[in-house]
């Protein structure tokens, strides 16, 4: 394949502890897949304060994971994730199939705590899975619907927050469109799963800057047993293409979170993160 973009994505989520910490656990999926549109050439990941441990490995669903753990007190915690990202290919359905007895896919059509869905996201879900429409069709009629009856809501979210508040109340943020466009599709039986990324930072000269910009980014991807996976964006309203990112994936947020760790303290904490994605000459 063809290089059609090259990118840099510096990501850093530093920790601030109001009581010392004398041991932490963290587990890392920072760092951006393999798939057939993007090649990661080059991933450096520094920890202050060095960490004791570290392990890389892929979990379930082939992410890439690193574990670390510090056991000495520290009072602030910084990692600093350095990537480098080909896109390769446009856009098109993934073409992976499922093997055996189509366990692999099964499992993205039961739903989850954070992908539940009652009455109300059924009957929003059938207004664009009608009998005749392809799947594609369809998940591409739900993006635009999503994009286009609610809000994009800074805070007024956490991840926490149940869909069935996300689509009564029409506001949110790309998580909670994923999780949403997830549900809705895992409502009427069909498979779908949540991918985590970035989007390019600065938009071309003219081009409106993409919601999702400067923090991680999230999609949904949905199954037809015809073309495979394909990914839909509903916070853009668009196909992912040239300007996204993809780390990995997993049923929900919890299985591709960026960083997730344990601490034994007595304090509370503070947490920053920043992203930054830049196209390379």
């Amino acid at each position: 394949m063809s290089l059609r973009r090259k990118y840099n994505i510096t990501h850093r989520t530093t920790y601030t502890y109001f009581e010392p910490v004398s041991v932490c656990h963290n587990v890392l999926r920072l760092a951006p897949r393999n798939t057939s549109q993007q090649v990661c050439r080059h991933v450096a990941i520094r920890i202050s304060p060095e960490p004791d441990t570290v392990k890389e490995y892929e979990d379930f669903f082939g992410n890439k994971v690193i574990y670390f753990s510090i056991e000495k007190e520290h009072a602030r915690l910084m990692v600093d994730v350095q990537s480098e990202v080909d896109i390769v290919g446009p856009p098109t359905a993934s073409l992976w199939r499922p093997m055996g007895d189509g366990g692999e896919i099964r499992q993205f059509i039961f739903e989850t705590p954070m992908t539940a869905w009652d009455e109300e996201i059924e009957q929003y879900a059938r207004v664009s899975f009608q009998p005749g429409r392809s799947v594609l069709e369809a998940a591409g009629d739900l993006m635009r619907r999503i994009y286009t009856d609610f809000e994009f809501t800074p805070g007024f979210t956490t991840i926490s927050t149940p869909v069935a508040e996300v689509i009564r109340e029409r506001k949110g943020v790309c998580q909670d469109y994923a999780h949403l466009a997830i549900a809705c599709i895992r409502s009427v039986g069909l498979p779908a799963r949540y991918v985590s990324g970035y989007i390019e930072t600065v938009s071309p000269a003219g081009v409106e800057k993409l919601i999702g910009a400067d923090a991680s980014h999230a999609w949904f991807s949905v199954y037809d047993p015809a073309m495979g996976w394909m990914d839909f964006d509903p916070t853009n309203n668009m196909i992912p293409g040239d300007q996204h990112i993809t780390i990995g994936w997993g049923r929900d947020y919890a299985d591709i979170a960026p960083m997730k760790g344990i601490i034994l303290s007595s304090g509370s904490h503070g947490l920053k993160v920043s992203v930054d994605v830049k196209r390379l000459a």
